[in-house]
């Protein structure tokens, strides 16, 4: 049995009875409206508010459309390309020649955005009802393009992002910068404020401690053990190499500790 577009849609969480899915074209002009059409260097912000804006004609577009809307883009000949889920919030305009809609874009299939490719049964049709699509094939899943390492100073995750960096191979490259240095890391609960300054330092590097914290949450410290690491914020305070003597990141640790507060009015306790 070969792979269809229903089984995406479901294990996004997404019913095709309540979804419409758009294939949009490349052209220069939108026939109907009269709008400026995309092309392949387009943006995220023009192609979202290219699908915002609708043609007000019978039968051209649903008098009601769903709050789902899947939006792929032409990927050459009967191919699409998804390009993102997107929610409809409401019809915030209708001069009678053009309706405009409210659209956020969803995190839904997010993973899958620029990489799931789906046979397009329609050429003529650029948008069809979800149960319809639901039947489409699924020709290609690409591998995700990786991440750019940030670099060292700019590094500031959430706990789902460090649990990202830690596992998916999009992050190959921070894995091995991070595995590269010691150092002084910063986590912020973002509930209060309230921070935890740490250190990597001996056989253990940035890497190695971070990856703990993304499997259990605490990386066994008293403190954070009592607190949920959903609202963690994760950061770097300073890298060292690892040939640099312990002594020296402990003096750097202390500083940062002093300096921060951290005893009295953060996470530390020693």
């Amino acid at each position: 049995m070969s792979l269809t577009l229903e089984s995406i849609l479901r294990s996004a969480g997404i019913d095709p009875i309540e979804a419409m899915v758009i294939r949009h074209a490349y052209v220069r002009e939108h026939e109907d409206t009269g709008l400026v059409g995309i092309h392949a260097n387009s943006t995220d912000a023009e192609i979202l508010h290219y699908t915002a804006r609708q043609s007000a004609k019978q039968r051209v577009f649903p008098a009601r459309p769903p709050k789902v809307w899947v939006v792929f883009v032409r990927d050459g000949g009967d191919r699409a390309r998804l390009w993102s889920v997107v929610e409809n919030l409401q019809e915030i305009s209708n001069d009678g020649a053009l309706r405009t809609f409210s659209l956020s874009v969803s995190d839904q299939l997010a993973d899958l955005r620029n990489r799931l490719v789906i046979g397009w049964r329609s050429p003529r049709t650029w948008w069809i009802n979800g149960t319809t699509a639901a039947n489409y094939p699924v020709m290609e899943i690409a591998d995700a393009q990786p991440v750019p390492f940030p670099g060292f100073d700019r590094l500031v995750l959430d706990y789902a992002q460090l649990q990202a960096v830690m596992r998916d191979h999009r992050y190959a490259s921070w894995r091995t910068a991070l595995a590269s240095v010691m150092g002084i890391y910063l986590i912020t609960d973002t509930r209060d404020g309230r921070q935890y300054v740490g250190k990597a330092d001996g056989a253990e590097s940035i890497r190695q401690r971070w990856n703990v914290y993304a499997t259990n949450g605490h990386g066994g410290n008293v403190e954070l053990r009592t607190l949920e690491p959903s609202t963690f914020r994760y950061s770097l305070l300073r890298v060292f190499d690892p040939a640099t003597p312990e002594s020296k990141i402990n003096e750097a640790e202390e500083h940062y500790k002093r300096a921060l507060d951290s005893r009295n009015w953060g996470l530390n306790r020693n």
